[in-house]
């Protein structure tokens, strides 16, 4: 796991090898064992290293093949790299790395070589005798990396900060993300809040070539998905899901350095930590947050797997000066804006304290088995589809008239839903997870409300490419790409690496290990609907599971915040509120009546409809754009 920084098309060698040093000086966090920078003609590339896998000087990068003719730098890991070192025994291997697998996989199948990989990464490879320049991003998005481009130049970074510290990117922010922004408390890739920088999306990947920039697609979940258990009985698709889990866990306990797992005592987390307990050669460390506050703490859950597989475990009492005093450093984490995320900064600061360099997550279980109330919320909806006969006229007044007896975001959203032409998937969906409606956002922006929603663009994508596939996905597998292109890729997993690479910890996720990814998809409906909590999952591994998890009410990895915000958080939030207010970007009135509304208690403006302006302005704050 590390940080990894380039560019091409800068003619000035010594001018390129000092602009990447600076930028691997902008994210030394990500890699605090080893930094190196490669340069030549108009090509530079660097890394910070965070030694995981071979953890001598030998894995040093950038890294030359034997010949020294490819050169790459690596943010990753690559799980069967074991595998393909056997299959790829002619190559002259001088380390263990997994890094130097990669450059034997180029060397035999060129390109090609991304589709042999099972792991999480973001690669670059300059092969000097073709003189091109190839990039590759993982399947499920797991690892980032943002580009910019103008003229001849390409520049890229494992973060965004890396990318302004250059001093070739305006400080700008993108308009029309700052909308998406709104709409959704991220924004969703390519685009990002910086004008003119991208991330690549998950599953593409680059080739530049003669000064000429060509990206291509090379995995999707549409395209990629088993027919396998199609023709399988629940027993066989039971004992096909838990032996890839287990498959996928074994392969992330490869590692030279200690490790551990977060546990919030939930079904995912509960699940991998007992499957760990089977495959693990040593007692495993889990780490947890809990609350004060009794209603928001899942620590009796957590503490109950952790006894029944004796495990090693640390709880990280949390009171809320305790997170105040660590909002600032937090937030500052922060690479790109977004409502989530000071959760894993925290429980990631622990682990790494605790002497852990890499951590198993339950991210994914919710996406891949049903696990969102969203599932059952569509599921449902598709038997009332009925209403689309109602008249238009007759359906939005009785979405008004809901919302005026019963106000609420539930009650907005459904009214919302009523006032839909029809009830498909991509529209429906961008309702379910809109932060604010276009009514809040046209107050805000004065008047600017969204062109386009990318959300709904997203799903609505992804259904004509099943279409033209004739995959014929699963409805609830067509649900589950919807949250894994929206909400996973662009909030859960970026939250993830900003806040866990701030303390050079390194988070695996054996829920998107993406052989079990295409399988699961694939399975029908009848076995996947969450008639009980993740029942397919649950069902998998067996009685490894205490009834009490279960069956316990589903809480989710949050915090206390509605109650912070209005007290010990009051202040620090009020200010930036204030401050934002004070910028060419939102209505000020609108904004601060949104604040005085939460403050007040307002059913239809919860916590996180005003977290998420505060965290953009203390970003915009620390990053200095205008």
């Amino acid at each position: 796991m590390c940080g990894i920084n380039g560019l091409i098309g800068l003619e000035d060698t010594q001018k390129g090898h000092d602009l990447v040093m600076s930028m691997n000086k902008a994210i030394a966090h990500r890699g605090p064992d080893d930094n190196g920078v490669y340069a030549e003609s108009n090509i530079a590339l660097g890394q910070n290293r965070l030694s995981i896998i071979d953890l001598s000087a030998a894995g040093h990068q950038p890294m030359l093949s034997f010949d020294g003719n490819e050169v790459l730098i690596f943010n990753g890991e690559i799980y069967n790299y074991r595998e393909l070192k056997q299959e790829l025994s002619d190559y002259p291997y001088a380390t263990y790395t997994d890094s130097e697998v990669i450059l034997a996989a180029y060397r035999r199948w060129g390109t090609a070589c991304v589709h042999r990989f099972n792991g999480m990464f973001a690669f670059a490879i300059w092969d000097k005798a073709k003189q091109e320049l190839f990039i590759a991003r993982d399947r499920l998005g797991i690892k980032p990396l943002y580009y910019y481009r103008k003229d001849q130049l390409l520049l890229f970074s494992s973060e965004i900060r890396a990318l302004l510290s250059s001093g070739y990117v305006p400080r700008k922010i993108d308009k029309t993300s700052l909308a998406d922004y709104l709409q959704y408390q991220t924004v969703h890739a390519p685009e990002t809040m910086v004008a003119d920088v991208y991330m690549l999306l998950p599953g593409h990947m680059i080739l530049v070539r003669q000064g000429k920039v060509n990206i291509e697609q090379y995995w999707s979940p549409e395209g990629n998905r088993s027919d396998k258990a199609i023709k399988q009985s629940y027993r066989e698709v039971k004992q096909e899901v838990h032996d890839l889990l287990l498959k996928a866990i074994e392969r992330r306990l490869v590692a030279d350095v200690p490790f551990g797992a977060f546990l919030s005592g939930g079904i995912d987390s509960s699940v991998i930590v007992g499957l760990m307990s089977q495959v693990a050669s040593h007692q495993v460390k889990t780490f947890s947050v809990s609350f004060e506050e009794e209603e928001f703490s899942e620590a009796k859950y957590a503490a109950a797997i952790s006894r029944k597989f004796n495990t090693h475990h640390t709880e990280i009492k949390l009171r809320p000066e305790d997170f105040l005093e660590l909002i600032p450093a937090a937030l500052k984490a922060m690479d790109h804006p977004s409502g989530d995320g000071p959760n894993t900064f925290v429980v990631s600061k622990v682990t790494k304290a605790a002497g852990i360099t890499m951590a198993l997550s339950g991210l994914g279980g919710d996406e891949l088995f049903s696990g969102y109330d969203v599932f059952q919320r569509l599921s449902g909806l598709r038997r009332f589809a009925w209403l689309n006969a109602v008249p238009l006229f007759l359906r939005r007044a009785a979405g008004a008239s809901l919302s005026t007896i019963r106000p609420g975001v539930a009650s907005n959203k459904i009214e919302q839903l009523l006032q839909l032409p029809d009830w498909s998937l991509d529209q429906v969906y961008s309702i379910s997870r809109q932060m604010l409606d276009k009514n809040y956002i046209a107050g805000l922006t004065g008047g600017n409300i969204p062109a386009a929603n990318k959300v709904q663009q997203i799903v609505a994508t992804s259904l004509s490419k099943n279409k033209r596939n004739g995959a014929n996905l699963p409805f609830l597998s067509q649900v589950s790409i919807a949250e894994m292109q929206t909400y996973m890729q662009n909030t859960l997993l970026r939250d993830t690496d900003q806040m866990s690479m701030a303390h050079a910890l390194e988070v695996r996720v054996p829920f998107l290990d993406y052989e079990l990814v295409e399988y699961v998809l694939g399975v029908p409906d009848k076995y996947k609907y969450p008639h009980t909590p993740k029942k397919l999952l649950v069902d998998s591994v067996g009685d490894l599971l205490p009834p009490e998890i279960v069956n316990r009410p589903k809480m989710g990895f949050t915090l206390p915040w509605k109650d912070w915000l209005r007290n010990e958080l009051y202040s620090f939030c009020d200010d930036k509120i204030k401050n934002l207010a004070k910028r060419d970007l939102l209505n000020a009135t609108a904004l601060l009546g949104l604040w005085q509304s939460f403050i007040k208690q307002d059913p239809t403006i919860t916590w996180a409809r005003v977290w998420y302006l505060v965290v953009l302005e203390n970003w915009l704050e620390e990053n200095g754009i205008e």
